[in-house]
């Protein structure tokens, strides 16, 4: 069961990295002085690649949970 355990921080890790790639993307977006139509279409555009980050982050957390209380 230490594979799930890795396989899940693997996982938890790369929904890490989503989240900080939009943020990063969105902030980048506010820095660039767009006008309010042009920074909305850059977040209409983030929020599903955050949702779907987030969904990666918390389901790696759980198969690291899993495998820890499988071991």
């Amino acid at each position: 069961m230490e594979a799930l355990v890795y396989v899940g921080v693997v996982i938890s890790a790369l929904g890490l990295c989503g989240l900080l790639w939009s943020i990063l993307r969105v902030w980048k977006a506010r820095r660039a002085g767009l006008d309010d139509e042009a920074l909305r279409a850059v977040v209409r555009k983030m929020v599903p690649i955050n949702m779907a980050a987030l969904l990666g982050s918390v389901l790696g957390l759980m198969v690291v949970i899993l495998g820890i209380s499988l071991s």
